[in-house]
C-alpha cells in the first residue's frame, strides 16, 4: 500500500480555499464525525453549514479525511471514483465523476467477513481496481488516457464497501455526498495482475449466495476504466498533489450497488482479472 498521506506528506488537499473556508471546512468535518459516531442517517448539509459548491465540498472532504486519520492513525492507501455513469451524473446535476479517499485500515483482502452491525446501511460496488507503478505529479498534467495507462502497473477485481447511511436518493445533493468522502467505507481487493487484456470488453459477474444477480463490462465505467482514472489524475494534479506510485484507484462500479439485508456472500469474477469475495454477517 502507499505510504502515509495527508498534507504533511504532500498528498492532495482535494480542495483549497482561504483561511475562512479552512475554518468552516473543519467545522463541517467535525459535524460529519459526530454524525458517523452517532450512526445518524445521511442527510443533506443544511444552510447552516457553508458548503456552497464542489470546491467547498472538496475542502470539507479533506478535513474529514484528516480527522479520520488523526483518530485512526491510518495512512492514505488509495482513492475511489464515484458517479462513473452518465445516468448518475445527470441525477446529481454534474458532468464528471467525484473522488474519495480510501484509508489503509479499511483495505481488506478477498475472503474477509464484514459485520452488518458495523455500518448504518452497508453496500457493495463491483469494480476494476488499478495500481500505479509510478507517480503522476502535477508538473506532468494535464494527462491523457495513454499517459495514465502507461503509469498503471497492475489491475484486479475488487469490491468497494460503501455506507450511504440510508440516504434518500431522490433528494441527493452531490456536495453533501462529496463532503462525506463519497460514502467510502473500505475496499476488498482481489489479487493484482501485472498483465491484463483490453479492459473495456472484460465482463464482470456477481453472485449472491451462489445465484447470479448482475453482470457488467469494463466499458460501463465511462467507456473504459482508464477514463475515470485519467479524470482523477488531473483532478488531484490541479489540487497540488497527484497520484503516487503504489496508490490504488477504484474506477467505478460495473454493476448496480447491492445492499445486503442479512448474512450473505458475494462473489465477483472478472474475465482474465480474477475473483474477489466477501461474506456479510
Amino acid at each position: 500500500m502507499a505510504g502515509a498521506g495527508g498534507d504533511a506528506a504532500g498528498r492532495p488537499d482535494l480542495g483549497r480555499r482561504g483561511a475562512g473556508m479552512a475554518k468552516d471546512a473543519d467545522r463541517v468535518a467535525q459535524e460529519l464525525m459526530r454524525q458517523h459516531r452517532q450512526r445518524e442517517k445521511f442527510r443533506t448539509l443544511s444552510p447552516q453549514w457553508p458548503v456552497e459548491d464542489l470546491e467547498d465540498a472538496y475542502a470539507v472532504q479533506a478535513r474529514f479525511v484528516a480527522r479520520m486519520r488523526d483518530e485512526s492513525g491510518a495512512a492514505i492507501a488509495g482513492y475511489k471514483i464515484g458517479l462513473t455513469t452518465k445516468r448518475m451524473q445527470h441525477m446529481c446535476g454534474i458532468d464528471h465523476p467525484i473522488p474519495g479517499v480510501v484509508l489503509a485500515d479499511r483495505v481488506h483482502r478477498s475472503g474477509v467477513r464484514l459485520d452488518l452491525a458495523d455500518h448504518v446501511h452497508l453496500g457493495f460496488e463491483f469494480e476494476i481496481c488499478t495500481r500505479l507503478g509510478r507517480d503522476l505529479p502535477p508538473g506532468g498534467a494535464p494527462y491523457d488516457r495513454e499517459a495514465v495507462a502507461d503509469a498503471v502497473d497492475a489491475v484486479c477485481a475488487a469490491l468497494e464497501v460503501v455506507d450511504d447511511r440510508g440516504a434518500d436518493y431522490a433528494g441527493l445533493d452531490v456536495r453533501s455526498l462529496v463532503a462525506d468522502n463519497s460514502w467510502n467505507a473500505g475496499v476488498v481487493l482481489g489479487e493484482f495482475k501485472t498483465s491484463w487484456p483490453e479492459l473495456a470488453p472484460v465482463e464482470g459477474v456477481v453472485h449472491r449466495n451462489g445465484e447470479e444477480i448482475g453482470r457488467g463490462r469494463g466499458a460501463d465505467a465511462l467507456g473504459h476504466p482508464f477514463e475515470p482514472l485519467t479524470w482523477l489524475a488531473n483532478h488531484l494534479a490541479r489540487s497540488g498533489g497527484g497520484l503516487k506510485a503504489g496508490d490504488f484507484v477504484m474506477t467505478g462500479s460495473l454493476i448496480t450497488t447491492r445492499f445486503p439485508a442479512g448474512p450473505e456472500r458475494y462473489d465477483f469474477d472478472v474475465s482474465s482479472l480474477g475473483h474477489v469475495d466477501v461474506t456479510v454477517g
